[in-house]
């Protein structure tokens, strides 16, 4: 049986491949190594009924939950493991293409338990820190959350490294929140 993914995570396959996050690794790990990284990003309640995709895109479990889940690539330094929801997948595809986002319609969740890779504060496409772009030397394990309009992101602060939640990307429009869950090494 055949399975088809909806568009946004086939895009965000593509997405990931296209900009260099997610390719199939030199070394491929087996499907059930890729499903177990891919897992490890979420807690166990929203791990256990996820869709896992590779880095292609395909479809490796299918779930039911709404989540899609993508592992790490142990040949790449810096491509954490992920399960997002589809307001994320949404919000994914627009950042990766360098379009405009929108805020999805209600609160959407995207988990990296297992950490994330190093990145600008500030600046959504930096590549490399910066004097000015706020980098981040290790992502920790966190939670994302987008909201529906990011004036609900006022009041909270910018600065990530007092171990609170804070917005990332602030004043453009891929802000979000992020909510470390463990302490940043």
């Amino acid at each position: 049986m055949k399975h088809t993914l909806p568009t946004s995570v086939s895009l965000l396959g593509l997405g990931l491949l296209a900009i260099g996050l997610l390719a199939p690794p030199a070394h491929a790990q087996s499907k059930d190594d890729q499903i177990k990284s891919a897992l490890s990003a979420a807690p166990e309640a929203v791990a256990m009924n996820a869709t896992v995709v590779d880095g292609a895109g395909n479809v490796l479990r299918k779930g039911s939950n709404g989540y899609t889940c993508m592992p790490d690539d142990p040949e790449a330094p810096g491509i954490s493991a992920m399960c997002l929801d589809a307001g994320w997948l949404v919000w994914a595809d627009a950042w990766m293409n360098k379009k405009p986002a929108a805020m999805p319609d209600r609160i959407s969740f995207g988990y990296m338990l297992a950490g994330g890779q190093p990145g600008s504060n500030t600046d959504p496409y930096a590549t490399e820190a910066t004097a000015d772009n706020e980098w981040i030397e290790s992502g920790g394990p966190h939670v994302m959350i987008l909201v529906p309009d990011v004036k609900m992101l006022e009041g909270i602060s910018s600065d990530p490294s007092t171990g609170a939640p804070f917005v990332m990307w602030r004043g453009t429009d891929l802000a979000h929140m992020m909510v470390p869950v463990a302490k940043r090494k």
